[in-house]
């Protein structure tokens, strides 16, 4: 099992880096206003005193800013927490069978899965190609409506074993009665470790990296019989 330490990313880094210098200017720019403020307080003329109006509104021009800066630590400190838990829910799928959106799967030891989903009963042409678009399999096969398990044992047409790695399937199905229909596919395979490098967590499958939105079930850790 694998799991990806995370890394700092260099944008939140430039974040914090920008708002300590933020926080830095507002500070020195509201000790100057009381400076000045205090300076034209001594030496105003008693007959005729300054309007308070003017550094009244800068004074909460100022809160605002330092009010607004307070909320963005907050939700900074949200969004955080939020990454945290969402990286420990990651954890869990480890060791566990998914299905997930995607046609690309990882080959481990003579063994890549599949699901088939047809519209009706028909047939179903498919072909495997290797990561650099090579045709490597390809086969026809019965299906029915519905989801449905496909198994490949690695090997090419040739009965070679080919080697682990990554494997694109494609399938064009057609009905029984000759016309064409679309038959869906997702990947299937165990999950292996996660991958925190990122904004969000990933899931890794063999080297394959699966995004969690994209999973749509996970089974028990003992392989499921298909």
């Amino acid at each position: 099992m694998t799991v990806a330490t995370t890394q700092s990313s260099p944008s939140k880094t430039t974040t914090t880096t920008g708002t300590a210098a933020d926080r830095q200017m507002l500070a020195q720019n509201f000790d100057q206003f009381l400076t000045l403020l205090t300076a034209q307080l001594k030496n105003q003329d008693p007959t005729s005193p300054m309007d308070t109006n003017q550094f009244t509104s800068q004074l909460v021009q100022f809160a605002s800013v330092e009010q607004q800066m307070k909320q963005n630590d907050t939700l900074s400190t949200l969004v955080s927490n939020t990454n945290n838990t969402n990286a420990i829910g990651a954890l869990n799928f480890v060791g566990h069978y998914v299905s997930a959106s995607g046609t690309k799967t990882a080959l481990v030891s003579g063994s890549a899965d599949w699901i088939l989903d047809a519209p009706r009963n028909g047939t179903a042409d498919i072909t495997i190609t290797d990561n650099n678009g090579n045709k490597v399999y390809a086969t026809s096969q019965a299906v029915t409506g519905g989801k449905q398990a496909f198994h490949w044992d690695g090997k090419n047409g040739l009965g070679v074993t080919l080697p682990d790695g990554q494997y694109t399937i494609s399938v064009k199905g057609k009905g029984s009665d000759g016309s064409a229909m679309t038959v869906a596919t997702t990947i299937y395979g165990k999950v292996d470790g996660v991958d925190l490098s990122g904004s969000t967590p990933a899931l890794k499958m063999g080297g394959i990296s699966i995004d969690i939105g994209s999973v749509l079930s996970i089974d028990s850790p003992a392989k499921p019989v298909t």
